[in-house]
């Protein structure tokens, strides 16, 4: 008897049983369609449906050598393996959504403090004002290594002068800015 002829769903299970993938390829086909709508019910989008449908029959694949048919039709263990695929991606989903939520609290500052918000935009302002007065290759300087955070080495190479120059000119700035930016009465 070949794998076109089975009938029953018993046959076909034996079959599969046995690596027939025609007799799986005709269980698939055969309820595919209903294991997919119980899916999408409890799942509720459609690429998770087809993921859990997936899912059902490839558990159902691996646990067919063992499967005794209690009835004439595999539908209902389907039915239980699609529940429990179900649940596990629900429950999954649910876990996922926890720790993404608890990723995005602890970026979050608790509260905001506007005063200092407007004292570091304040600060900000002072030290662009004090770079802007700097010489060219300075605010160069200031600009790759503070701003863009180059090494010296890889500053002086792009600004064509040496190392030394670099780190020397950054340490000079930093000293000035410190002196000409720090609150008064300090």
């Amino acid at each position: 008897m070949t794998d076109t002829t089975l009938s029953s769903d018993a046959e076909l299970v034996a079959a599969a049983a046995r690596g027939s993938d025609d007799a799986f390829r005709t269980l698939y086909r055969a309820y595919a369609r209903p294991v997919y709508w119980l899916a999408h019910s409890l799942v509720g989008t459609t690429p998770d449906a087809e993921d859990v449908t997936q899912e059902t029959f490839l558990a159902a694949w691996r646990k067919l050598p063992g499967l005794e048919l209690a009835g004439e039709s595999l539908l209902p263990w389907l039915v239980t393996i699609c529940r429990f695929q179900c649940a596990n991606r629900i429950r999954r989903q649910q876990r996922d959504r926890l720790h993404a939520a608890a990723a995005v609290d602890e970026t979050l500052p608790a509260t905001v403090d506007v005063e200092k918000q407007v004292v570091d935009g304040a600060l900000v302002e002072r030290i662009l004002a004090e770079v802007s007065a700097l010489s060219p290759l300075d605010q160069d300087i200031f600009r790759l290594c503070a701003a863009e955070g180059y090494a010296y080495a890889a500053a002086a190479e792009h600004l064509g002068v040496t190392h030394g120059v670099v780190r020397n000119r950054l340490s000079r700035m930093r000293t000035h800015l410190r002196a000409s930016i720090e609150p008064e009465g300090t």
